[in-house]
């Protein structure tokens, strides 16, 4: 479809494709409804998706199909594509891992050497190995790669883990970590894009900083005694110096000030040890830096 537009790749359907249609609405990217479609144009925007099975994404990327894409790095790093990743979207993180018999143990990496490991992620796997200096088996399997052990068609199985919920349901643990994953941003090392599509994408990676740094943020809103100001300022993780405001009583002050979400619970006591009221965390929705 030649209309001028950024053509963006997404993964056909998954959490992954869920996270990704959520930052572009955070965005102010408005994506018509996509169901069984492969190509949506957004509304508001000069963008199209492609929607398409996740391996396949950096293929199409580095071949110009698409312009970039957002797919795991673990895919990325597996399929060895020549893309340049632009940026680390920090969702849908996950991570490679070593699993092992309940009732083995796997004190150090030398125990891998000689063993046969069944996985979907080969390259990674190897260049692992190779890293460790350790010599181990490796079977290339396709889906299923828990049930490898009880098969007795591998010694370990090196695959995906969130929870480990599926490692316990097939009798397996977690143990080495081989790589970390998340969602990244790709475009091609190859092709060089129109200028008015590098003007949207400019615009669009602007767009997903402002979105993340967002997330990743809260308005934090109170009330303190004035004699607790510098105690107050020195306490407030602040991505900027906070905005102070007088109050109709001359004894208070209102301090705004945004900081990061996850700082909060661990300055609430400080806050109100030195006096800090009417406590206020609000989301953000947007943030410029």
């Amino acid at each position: 479809m030649a209309n001028g537009n950024l053509k963006l790749a997404i993964q056909k359907k998954g959490r992954l494709t869920d996270n990704t249609i959520e930052l572009l609405k955070r965005c102010n990217i408005e994506i018509d409804s996509y169901d069984e479609r492969l190509l949506v144009s957004a509304r508001n925007f000069k963008l199209d998706l492609l929607f398409l099975r996740d391996d396949d994404i950096p293929e199409y990327v580095q071949d110009g199909v698409a312009d970039i894409g957002i797919v795991g790095e673990n895919v990325v790093r597996e399929k060895k594509s020549d893309v340049n990743i632009k940026k680390r979207l920090g969702f849908s993180r996950c991570k490679l891992r070593i699993g092992i018999p309940e009732t083995d143990e796997l004190e150090d990496l030398g125990k891998l050497n000689g063993k046969t490991i069944a996985t979907s992620y080969p390259n990674i796997l190897n260049d692992f190995l190779t890293k460790n200096n350790i010599k181990s088996k490796i079977i290339e399997i396709s889906g299923s790669v828990e049930i490898a052990p009880s098969l007795g068609i591998a010694d370990y199985i090196c695959d995906l883990v969130s929870t480990g919920n599926t490692l316990k349901l097939n009798k397996l643990k977690k143990s080495f970590t081989v790589f970390d994953s998340e969602a990244v941003l790709i475009s091609s090392f190859k092709l060089e894009l129109e200028k008015e599509k590098i003007d949207v994408l400019s615009n669009l990676i602007k767009r997903i900083d402002s979105a993340l740094n967002a997330k990743n943020s809260k308005y934090l809103m109170m009330n303190i005694p004035k004699d607790s100001l510098e105690t107050i300022v020195k306490i407030i993780p602040s991505l900027k110096s906070p905005t102070i405001l007088p109050l109709a009583d001359e004894n208070l002050l209102a301090v705004h000030a945004v900081i990061p979400a996850d700082k909060f619970w661990q300055i609430i006591d400080d806050l109100k040890a030195v006096g800090a009221t009417g406590i206020l965390l609000i989301p953000i929705e947007n943030i410029i830096l």
